[in-house]
């Protein structure tokens, strides 16, 4: 269903009237956070020894931080409920808007190094954090310290293969994360979990943000 940024912001400042069209909507938004935070019974997320949520095998990270950006989003949407805050009702009992919040800082902590593997999978961030990032410009040495032109082949050849540690730290780069037992490999070539993306780390900054005007 495709809904606009407008329709959006509608919806949260309480002016929508087609109340069908919204209801169903809001349950279908609903049903998944009550999956996410192991509030549905029997249809609840998966989620690692860890604790941290397990969607898809395929860079992970990118679907836990965008669904931590929804549970706090919908955690201030309930909060500033018209009426008053209100709660959000799951099959498995009551949910207060402080308890999304709290889930979804459960999952950043989790990506920051709170986990098994005392592992940050936000590059640059900690003391322990990938070295080995599926990522050309970071496997390969600038151009300040070496200027000899690397071609595609020789980017293959010489660095991705290269067992030293990255040449280049791209700060803030969020990597796929670990897998389904909260393994992870610092290796290149394991493109599901030593891959940074764009997408992984953008709906983070929305959570992160949040999280830096608390108290």
């Amino acid at each position: 269903m495709y809904v606009s940024s407008f329709s959006h912001q509608f919806l949260l400042q309480g002016r929508v009237t087609e109340e069908p069209y919204w209801d169903a909507f809001r349950s279908n938004v609903e049903t998944l956070l009550c999956q996410y935070i192991q509030k549905s019974g029997t249809s609840n997320a998966r989620t690692t020894p860890g604790g941290l949520l397990w969607l898809n095998p395929w860079i992970n990270l990118q679907y836990i931080s965008t669904a931590s950006f929804l549970l706090t989003v919908y955690s201030d949407f309930l909060s500033t409920a018209r009426g008053g805050p209100r709660s959000l009702m799951c099959p498995a009992g009551q949910v207060q808007p402080s308890e999304l919040l709290s889930f979804a800082r459960s999952q950043v902590d989790y990506i920051l190094g709170t986990n098994p593997k005392a592992v940050s999978y936000m590059v640059g961030y900690g003391s322990s954090y990938p070295w080995h990032v599926h990522h050309r410009g970071a496997s390969i040495v600038s151009v300040k310290k070496d200027p000899t032109p690397v071609g595609c082949e020789d980017g293959l050849k010489i660095w991705f293969d290269n067992t030293g540690p990255d040449p280049n730290v791209i700060d803030g780069g969020v990597v796929g994360g670990p897998d389904e037992n909260d393994a992870f490999g610092d290796n290149r070539s394991l493109m599901a979990q030593s891959q940074p993306a764009i997408y992984t780390t953008a709906p983070l900054v929305g959570v992160l943000a949040k999280l830096a005007t608390m108290k």
